[in-house]
Order: C-alpha cells, then structure tokens, then sequence
C-alpha cells in the first residue's frame, strides 16, 4: 500500500482508525476506542473506522471536525505544505502540539522541499 498522508503530515494508512476500517478489525476498534478515550471525551469502537483524510468516506470522528483538514479542503490543497502561509500557529502547530507527533512536521517539511 502507497503512504497516505493526511493535510496535517499524518500518515493515514498507519492510523489504527484507517487499518481497523480496511482490515474490518474489531479488536483494534475497541483497543483503540479505549486509548482515545479520556474523561470528558468517550469513543466508542463503532466510530474507529477511517478511510483516510482526503476520502469522500468516513473519517475518524476527531477528523470531521478538524479545523486543518477543513481549511485545507477549503483552500484546495492536497497537503499544509501546499499552503503559503505554512505552517500557520492557530491550526496546524496547535494539532501538531495535540498529537505529541513530530513526524507529522517532518513529513510536510520534506513534501514542501
């Protein structure tokens, strides 16, 4: 299978929301479910299914409301590095700073070289 990348440098096809979907995984589902879940925000294991960021599909439930993702729809790019005004601090360094993941960084840096 070929990288999928989301707008925000995510590797798609290496989420556990993506694999689940593809792979019908329950167990994956609710191990997942279980990891994403805090105190105030509960995931249920039916909405662990993802068919990547740029799909028409389903899409995990934190990435229908992502404001990263929406603007980059919005604006008609395939990624944040398309973007003149990368990496912007009120979206895309605020989620990077969410996710505790700097390959996400790395991965735009490379595509916008």
């Amino acid at each position: 299978m070929n990288q999928i990348i989301a707008f925000c440098g995510l590797q798609c096809d290496k989420c556990p929301a993506f694999i689940a979907k593809q792979d019908n995984n329950q167990k994956l589902r609710e191990k997942t479910a279980k990891e994403w879940s805090s105190g105030d925000f509960q995931i249920e294991p039916d909405q662990v299914n993802c068919d990547g960021c740029h799909s028409d599909g389903e899409v995990s439930v934190f990435c229908t409301t992502c404001s990263v993702r929406n603007c980059a729809i919005e604006k008609d790019y395939n990624t944040c590095a398309d973007c003149s005004d990368y990496p912007c601090s009120d979206k895309l360094e605020t989620l990077w700073k969410q996710l505790n993941n700097p390959q996400s960084k790395v991965t735009l840096d490379n595509l916008r070289n």
